[in-house]
């Protein structure tokens, strides 16, 4: 009897030490209702790649800023109509976020296998892991079983979502509010070892910040000029803009981080240490990522009954 009720108190601990969100997704939630999903995933985001390598960096930051508003919910993804005001609109998405046609596309892709079965935020969340790994980055277990919202926030987008503007305190308190760790956020950031920035969001720190290299500012004035081109595009990683690998950290060691956010994780700050780590080791920078990934996409997400399994990404179901 004894030992029964200890075992029982090790169980119990067992769940205590994870958080709930984490336990309530599983990687084999549709292995029995939608057998083929993964592939049907991968090869649609292969065949999105292959059309244009920065769709990996597109879908990645998408999956980002609809985990960082109200959970992993899809919310992203819901247009704006006549009635409802989404999140596309708001500040840090507004022109920017992409890949909605690729999520769309696979949606369909997998509504034809398996109808009303699978979320689209379990869709987003599986399309972010395979782009990274299409590009040379690290696979992780994507846990699944995520519903989609039927509502969206425009003002927690605005106020949730870090900018390119911020200081390292700024984004070591965004991040904890979603509870993620320094670590998880500078392991996170190497996310922009892919993909693009507009000048408008980096044209302040090659003109007006002082821990920025000379050379890499000249190179970067040429095509975002003091004003105008605010849409202009320069990559986030000069070395390797279509390979995920762990320059981006070396760049920041070089004072060559485009956006201000990204050169305050090297700046004199708490986080100097692990940017040097992560230039010494890739395999520490994609275990880390991989492991804040799969943190990230725990974050508050819709299950059991509530949400709903949207037919279309893009609006509820009527």
């Amino acid at each position: 009897m004894a030992s029964t009720s200890f075992l029982a108190i090790i169980f119990l601990l067992s769940i205590i030490s994870f958080p709930a969100s984490e336990a309530q997704l599983s990687s084999t939630f549709y292995s029995r209702t939608c057998p083929n999903l993964l592939p049907i995933v991968r090869s649609s985001m292969a065949r999105a790649v292959a059309r244009e390598t920065r769709m990996a960096a597109s879908i990645l930051r998408l999956f980002f800023h609809d985990c960082f508003v109200n959970g992993c919910d899809g919310s992203i993804l819901l247009d704006d109509t006549p009635t409802f005001t989404g999140e596309q609109n708001a500040l840090p998405n507004r022109n920017s976020v992409r890949g909605f046609e690729v999520i769309d596309t696979i949606k369909s892709n997998v509504e034809a296998a398996c109808k009303a079965t699978v979320s689209c935020a379990d869709i987003l969340a599986l399309a972010a892991r395979d782009g990274v790994v299409l590009v040379g980055g690290p696979t992780w277990t994507v846990g699944l079983g995520r519903r989609d919202a039927t509502t969206a926030s425009q003002s927690t987008a605005n106020s949730d979502l870090p900018a390119p503007s911020s200081s390292l305190a700024t984004l070591v308190s965004k991040f904890a509010a979603k509870g993620l760790s320094a670590r998880d956020m500078t392991a996170l950031s190497g996310g922009h070892t892919i993909g693009q920035a507009q000048c408008q969001n980096f044209r302040l720190h090659i003109y007006n910040d002082a821990n920025i290299n000379t050379s890499f500012a000249a190179l970067r004035r040429a095509n975002c000029t003091a004003s105008g081109g605010d849409t202009n595009l320069a990559p986030l990683d000069v070395q390797s803009p279509n390979a995920f690998g762990n320059d981006y950290y070396q760049n920041l060691v070089g004072f060559r981080g485009l956006l201000h956010s990204d050169q305050e994780l090297f700046n004199n700050g708490t986080q100097d240490t692990l940017v040097r780590q992560y230039v010494r080791s890739r395999a520490l920078f994609f275990s880390d990522f991989a492991a804040a990934m799969v943190k990230m996409g725990a974050i508050s997400p819709l299950t059991g009954t509530n949400g709903e399994i949207r037919l279309n990404c893009t609006k509820v179901n009527s």
